[in-house]
């Protein structure tokens, strides 16, 4: 069983707070979220596929994917790296190409909690709660939770290997 997910959105808030425990390193973690072959194998829900366009997990650099569903429908998403300090977080932008100019911004922190467990700890900040709500409403806590159980997969045979 996998460990679970806590998404917290106050009304009136134009924030997501989600935070999350692994049964991995904090170094095994923070590679998961930075290494775009690593990447590509867990983010987002279970019936998508991700194609990494661009992944340049540098403090300035930039990343863009696309989502592929098993109906043809294809999402881009990208973003902006702007500050990435290994192993303890990462601050992005986010942008959906199906919402243009609803930018928001992202920061996770990576907590080692010992015996080779970490919590990762996010917030993304919208524009306004129109939009967090939105995002919402787009099935946001799917593509979470179920990328989150991709990433335990991930993490597992990371572990097996090392």
């Amino acid at each position: 069983m996998s460990n679970p997910t806590t998404i917290t959105a106050e009304p009136g808030q134009p924030y997501v707070d989600i935070v999350r425990e692994f049964d991995a390193p904090r170094d095994l973690v923070f590679r998961a979220f930075t290494e775009p072959d690593l990447v590509r194998q867990w983010l987002g829900p279970h019936r998508i596929t991700t194609e990494i366009g661009e992944f340049s997990a540098v403090t300035g650099g930039a990343y863009s994917y696309l989502h592929r569903d098993d109906d043809g429908g294809a999402y881009g998403f990208r973003g902006i790296f702007h500050t990435v300090v290994a192993p303890e977080r990462i601050i992005q932008t986010f942008e959906f190409d199906g919402a243009p100019h609803q930018v928001s911004l992202e920061s996770m922190t990576f907590e080692d909690l010992g015996d080779g467990r970490t919590r990762c700890s996010g917030r993304s900040v919208f524009l306004s709660g129109e939009t967090r709500d939105a995002m919402i409403s787009s099935g946001m806590e799917i593509g979470v939770n179920e990328g989150y159980e991709r990433l335990d997969s991930v993490l597992s045979s990371l572990s097996v290997a090392s």
